[in-house]
């Protein structure tokens, strides 16, 4: 498995090598002695699927202390432009945004660590998105932060997106108080 900092700290790009033939093919997605020798030491405890049409955007989504969430992300099937929004206030990236496409070709993998807002735009119809997380969710905990806020300005590169009313009307940034330090 390779795995590519970013400029965000704890925040992993990694790509396994596949391993492909005329049945099909076959590549690991977690190797938790991977992550630990990038000072990644996880337990996940909830693992979970959502499958959206193209135009989906999803996000910007986070649970508060002492709640928080890790998360590894990938795409089963389809493609997503996948977006981390740095909210914890000691970092040097605060307010700053991380994105990649993730997609069924690539099979690229990332680790958010806690202390990311989390959405992802959907570039395919029936996308199948898949994550574990370190955190069970806590409704109570919840926390979005709008996708389209100005202050962040995230090129999703589409204008109309298919959202909730929830993402719809999430707080903005410039009202935002971070939890994380």
């Amino acid at each position: 498995m390779e795995v590519t900092k970013t400029n965000f700290d704890g925040l992993l790009i990694m790509q396994s090598r596949i391993f492909k033939d005329d049945r099909g093919y076959f590549f690991e997605y977690f190797r938790k002695d991977v992550l630990k020798d990038y000072g990644v030491n996880v337990e996940f405890v909830q693992s979970n699927e959502s499958q959206s049409q193209k135009n989906v955007l999803r996000g910007l989504h986070f649970q508060n202390p002492p709640f928080e969430q890790g998360k590894l992300i990938r795409v089963v099937k389809g493609a997503v432009l996948d977006v981390s929004l740095d909210i914890r206030k000691s970092s040097p990236n605060y307010g700053q945004w991380f994105a990649y496409e993730l997609n069924e070709v690539n099979k690229t993998i990332l680790w958010i660590p806690p202390g990311f807002a989390h959405g992802f735009l959907t570039l395919a119809d029936n996308t199948i998105f898949q994550y574990e997380c370190t955190n069970y969710y806590h409704k109570d905990s919840e926390g979005s932060i709008r996708w389209n806020d100005p202050t962040i300005n995230i090129d999703w590169k589409i204008g109309d997106p298919i959202i909730s009313d929830k993402d719809k009307f999430a707080p903005l940034f410039k009202d935002f108080v971070t939890k994380f330090n």
